[in-house]
């Protein structure tokens, strides 16, 4: 007869073949979606002229769906515990390809538009649905492992898109960046249908809390668009950069005080914030996810305005970042399992930040091959890093806390790398008038300057601007030394809650 250690010990050696398929099902509908944040950034002029439209309207067809990913991300948590993980990854797949099929099929950009925010409200669900329903299952002597296959497609995915679809607003129409994601969405839906595991834990009693909803997801939206008024270009003195921002800042923090009242019954239940483990890890990804879409943010715009790169070409430069954390995802993830998160964290900062000292030091004729290599190397350090963040996470909660988990540390991602962009924008901003006395702050206040020495001041710009990068990614190694050190093995088998916490993992 196999013994209890026995069987938790063959669950550590790896994944068996239901864990196997719940995260190739997830993997395939997750990928799309988050290929479907960046894929249309390279295709703005082409849908403003087609649809002969300003660029300010047709910027609302990347600006929709952003807002919409972050007001739908809240009630993630209520849905799962309500109608259960599979009927919601269901759900939201479909709406996502419905979605897809109406966008690639608009006629006029106000139902690009409309179509977007169905898409997005079925991608926003996607990732954090797919992520409670693994880590769930893996329970926490394989969270590591399951959590770097949720981060191989939340990190290539941004970096594709660019290059996917460059490729197809060369080659084919526009429409097709849209309904690309049919088929492999469509093989995703098979997938859940056949692989997912039934519901039997939902909770049909589960109320919504309909003012938390009203608070947090509006909340949310108001502040990552007032943050994105800053990447997008707008001055800093420009009321729109700090008035929406403030308005959802004032919106956020009317739900904290309404969900510390309600306690397990908010939409989102912060009382986790109370678990020293979580509050760690949250707080690191929040930094860290800020700086590094920044860098990623930041990165193309220099390529393009700096050194003359088309969208795609500028894509490529970037495509070393997502190599290298492609490497070291599935190896962290193991190593996270045996040794736990907290030396992986710290190190893979470590990797990230000497990468990223490269890009403080740009010059219009920095080599390109440097850069790819700097890439690479914050690639690196980046693999290392998240997959031991993100099951840092989960791995010292009880197992009904998973959803409001997931929820909470989804929307610090997503407000972490707006703040990111807005910072490094501001940062770019700043530096540019310092470099060009006479100039708004701006790119295109800059971009008709043709004076010898303008592309270097602009470098110079760009350069002091990733210092700013380099410092918010440093903060985070406050957060990663609190981290809890690795637990002790759990005393039971997958799909369980794990054991009793020490005291001093709480805050």
């Amino acid at each position: 007869m196999t013994t209890q250690p026995e069987r938790a010990g063959t669950a550590e050696a790896g994944f068996d073949p239901e864990l196997r398929r719940l995260a190739a099902a997830v993997s395939l509908g997750v990928i799309m979606t988050i290929l479907d944040t960046t894929i249309v950034n390279v295709a703005i002029n082409t849908l403003g002229r087609d649809f002969h439209t300003s660029l300010s309207t047709i910027q609302w067809v990347l600006t929709a769906y952003t807002l919409a990913l972050a007001m739908t991300i809240p009630l993630t948590g209520w849905a799962v515990r309500r109608f259960g993980g599979k009927t919601m990854w269901i759900i939201s797949l479909v709406l996502f390809i419905a979605g897809s099929v109406l966008c690639g099929s608009a006629w006029s950009v106000s139902s690009l538009i409309g179509f977007r925010v169905l898409q997005a409200v079925g991608g926003g669900m996607l990732l954090p649905v797919g992520q409670t329903m693994l880590a769930a299952k893996a329970g926490p002597h394989r969270m590591g492992r399951v959590m770097s296959v949720v981060a191989v497609p939340a990190m290539i995915g941004p970096v594709l898109g660019p290059l996917i679809g460059g490729a197809i607003v060369d080659n084919l129409a526009w429409r097709w960046m849209f309904f690309i994601n049919v088929p492999i969405c469509a093989i995703a839906l098979v997938a859940a249908v056949a692989w997912l595991p039934r519901d039997t834990e939902r909770v049909s009693g589960t109320r919504l809390d309909a003012l938390g909803l009203v608070l947090l997801s509006p909340g949310l939206a108001v502040l990552v668009y007032g943050l994105a008024q800053t990447g997008n270009g707008h001055s800093v003195s420009d009321p729109r950069v700090y008035g929406w921002a403030a308005a959802g800042a004032v919106l956020v923090t009317a739900f904290a005080v309404h969900a510390l009242r309600r306690g397990e019954r908010a939409l989102v239940d912060l009382r986790l914030f109370r678990d020293r483990g979580f509050t760690t890890s949250v707080l690191g990804l929040f930094l860290y996810s800020g700086a590094v879409f920044g860098v990623m943010f930041m990165s193309p715009v220099y390529f393009q305005t700096v050194r003359g790169d088309t969208p795609l070409r500028a894509g490529l430069l970037l495509a070393p970042l997502g190599l290298g954390a492609l490497v070291m995802m599935p190896i962290a993830g193991r190593l996270t399992d045996r040794i736990g998160s907290r030396l992986l964290a710290l190190s893979g900062l470590v990797v990230a930040l000497a990468g990223l000292s490269v890009y403080t030091q740009l010059d219009s004729g920095t080599d390109k091959v440097v850069l790819a290599v700097a890439a690479f190397v914050v690639g690196l350090g980046h693999g290392t890093m998240m997959p031991s963040l993100m099951a840092a996470v989960y791995q010292r909660l009880d197992r009904s806390a998973v959803p409001a988990a997931t929820t909470a540390s989804n929307i610090v991602v997503r407000v972490g790398s707006s703040f990111g962009i807005a910072a490094l924008a501001v940062a770019l901003q700043i530096y540019i008038r310092h470099e060009f006395p006479s100039a708004a702050g701006t790119i295109a206040s800059v971009s008709s300057v043709r004076t010898p020495g303008a592309p270097s001041h602009l470098a110079h710009a760009f350069g002091h601007s990733f210092w700013w990068a380099l410092g918010i990614a440093a903060c985070a190694f406050v957060p990663l030394m609190l981290l809890p050190g690795r637990r002790r093995a759990p005393s039971v088998v997958e799909g369980d809650g794990p054991v009793a916490e020490p005291a001093d993992d709480r805050v």
